[in-house]
């Protein structure tokens, strides 16, 4: 079993199943992963916000709080579960009238609402034609928008992570700053004008 998991969800770019979120995406996350803290330099009440491979919505709910009632949250996943998950777990905390849930059809994001704030977390190792993401990535975001890619350690190695980087300059984007993520590699770009 041990063998399964680590070839078959660890090593290899796969999207993790919805079950498998419910190792990660719980309250003890927050000790490691506090959305508070990751994101209060970077989000603003009356913010549009874009999160990409949102899952059960854990990053999705904390922002939505942040942005406030004026701001908006757009969740995008390319699992319905995940979706339907998220909206009940948005509905419980208050913010659902926040976050629209949109389900990626055929790798693009469907998304033409510009957004201030762009996240994937844990989500780009995930994707297999990353050019083609991170120019929707690119294109979602208004001028001057940031984008924050945080991706883990068991599956990304620091050679990979430069690969991201040099893919994401090529794209337009411009390094703003190398945030420090528990457990992850993260990197704060923004878009050039």
């Amino acid at each position: 079993m041990l063998k399964f998991i680590k070839e078959k969800i660890l090593l290899h770019e796969a999207v993790c199943p919805w079950w498998l979120a419910y190792t990660f995406d719980n309250p003890v996350r927050k000790l490691f992963h506090d959305p508070s803290k990751l994101f209060r330099n970077y989000l603003k009440d009356g913010m549009t916000v874009l999160d990409i491979g949102c899952g059960m919505g854990y990053f999705s709910i904390a922002m939505a709080k942040l942005v406030g009632d004026k701001g908006k949250v757009i969740a995008v996943d390319i699992q319905e579960k995940m979706l339907q998950i998220m909206k009940k777990r948005a509905e419980k905390a208050g913010v659902l009238n926040r976050i629209i849930p949109r389900l990626i059809k055929d790798n693009k994001l469907g998304v033409y609402k510009k957004a201030d704030f762009v996240l994937t977390f844990w989500v780009v190792h995930e994707v297999s034609d990353k050019k083609s993401f991170f120019t929707q990535i690119y294109n979602s975001l208004k001028p001057e928008g940031q984008y924050l890619i945080a991706e883990p350690n068991m599956h990304t190695s620091k050679k990979y992570f430069d690969e991201l980087e040099k893919l994401c300059i090529t794209t337009g984007f411009k390094v703003k700053g190398r945030p420090k993520v528990t457990i992850s590699r993260a990197l704060l770009l923004v878009k050039k004008q």
